[in-house]
């Protein structure tokens, strides 16, 4: 299983776009800084012919607690062991040695090598969500951000060509 998390802005992230010639489309927004985390993982099945995609928005930064709380509730969800690969984040490790104090038994972890996100499928479900789905996205407020991350991600989850496409972007072979 694949672990991250990322943050997600009430500004807008800016990319190019189709307008009609002579007419150069214009983004209203002012400077806001509220935001959302989210945290996701990506898991394999031990056959590796299904993929899931798990997530939880949160309206604040997330912290150890709340990323130990999440892999509590995926494996109580998957009910089976978990390999979990994620970065070497301070909060990460943290998580794991409050899952080990606990006794979790169910959890083996293998981390990323530093600075190298590439490796990790989680980030192009990011990428898809921030530069694709939220491209040019103005929420009004962080309610409605909450929604349309949640919508996007939903859709991502059910979408199986997505999946596929995100470990191929990790140059990693489901075969």
């Amino acid at each position: 299983m694949f672990f991250d998390e990322s943050g997600f802005m009430l500004q807008p992230v800016r990319r190019r776009t189709w307008a009609p010639s002579g007419v150069t489309p214009q983004q209203y927004a002012w400077d806001r800084h509220d935001r959302l985390s989210v945290i996701s993982a990506l898991s394999l099945s031990r056959c590796r012919t299904h993929i899931g995609l798990y997530f939880q928005i949160h309206d604040h930064n997330i912290n150890a607690v709340e990323v130990a709380s999440f892999l509590r509730e995926l494996h109580h969800h998957l009910q089976v062991p978990i390999i979990l690969v994620m970065d070497r984040w301070s909060v990460h490790r943290a998580a794991i040695r409050r899952l080990e104090r606990a006794g979790a038994t169910w959890l083996t972890v293998e981390l990323l090598p530093a600075y190298a996100p590439e490796l990790n499928p989680t980030e192009a479900v990011w990428d898809h969500t921030k530069y694709c789905d939220l491209a040019n996205f103005i929420p009004d407020d962080v309610d409605q951000l909450h929604e349309a991350v949640g919508m996007s991600l939903t859709e991502q989850a059910h979408n199986s060509y997505l999946k596929h496409a995100y470990f191929d972007c990790a140059h990693l072979s489901l075969a």
